[in-house]
């Protein structure tokens, strides 16, 4: 099993940047497949971005691709989601997600981190 930490969200204006990390802990890291989802208030949760397990694949909601970047580092068992050019939309609090297996979401959840993007 194992759990799953956000951290590095915050507050910017539009046209701004903000890196998240998602810190995976209790078992080796590797062998998940992850990604990032978000949700808003009043809205639906969303899917943003997924990544394989070597870091080869990657794939992108169609409202970030583009300006969204997810990346892992299996040695230090963190997942990022480099986000540039933020709209006030993008403002949510954002999920780190993995699974062992190929599944949309998968079964481990991070506690999430706030990013609100406002002027």
């Amino acid at each position: 099993q194992v759990q799953l930490a956000e951290s590095g969200g915050g507050l910017v204006q539009p046209g701004g940047s903000l890196r998240l990390s998602c810190a995976a802990s209790g078992m080796p890291f590797s062998p998940y497949f992850a990604g990032w989802f978000r949700q808003a208030p009043g809205k639906d949760r969303e899917f943003v971005a997924f990544i394989s397990t070597s870091g080869s694949g990657t794939h992108y909601a169609d409202s970030v691709k583009g300006r969204f970047t997810i990346s892992r580092d299996n040695d230090k068992n963190t997942v990022y989601l480099q986000m540039d050019n933020l709209k006030p939309e993008d403002t949510a609090v954002y999920h780190c997600n993995a699974g062992l297996v190929l599944t949309t979401p998968g079964p481990y959840w991070g506690q999430g981190t706030q990013v609100t993007v406002s002027s």
